[in-house]
């Protein structure tokens, strides 16, 4: 009798166990809901997202306040246009908000910062942020480095 009590609370100590993994997995992959009230979407245009993916945070001053929803290529342009999902939480963004394509970690995970400006009308559902920067390439400035060292000798 003694022995079964104790793989019964082993089990169900294990099956706690994996539980609680899952949960941190849904928290830490963003895939679980957030139950916000409501999201409203911008976009932005970038010459370069070099790495970002959908589902990336959206974030201002270090505080995720959305996620990107979608990336596609506009051919009138020549650019990268990224779609938004910002929580109506969040809605104070101004009209000469910024956004860049930042690095987080080691790993370097692509995610979008916004800066928000000093105007007094506010972004609303479906525009556009036209002030942006786009990521920084490594391969780029490694590239370029190098063809400065050869033209120096």
């Amino acid at each position: 009798m003694y022995s079964r009590r104790l793989e019964l609370s082993v089990g169900a100590f294990v099956l706690l166990g994996a539980l609680c993994l899952a949960f941190l997995a849904l928290e830490v992959s963003g895939l679980a809901s957030t139950g916000d009230n409501g999201t409203y979407r911008l976009s932005a245009r970038f010459d370069n997202v070099a790495g970002l993916t959908t589902r990336a945070k959206v974030s201002a001053a270090g505080v995720t306040v959305g996620r990107v929803v979608g990336i596609r290529y506009d051919k009138a342009t020549a650019a990268a246009i990224v779609d938004m999902e910002i929580s109506q939480d969040f809605a104070e963004f101004s009209e000469d908000t910024s956004a860049s394509i930042l690095t987080a970690g080691l790993l370097g995970e692509k995610y979008i910062g916004l800066s928000t400006g000093g105007d007094p009308n506010n972004l609303a559902d479906g525009d556009m942020i036209y002030d942006t920067q786009s990521a920084i390439v490594l391969e780029e400035l490694i590239g370029k480095f190098l063809l400065n060292m050869s033209s120096e000798k």
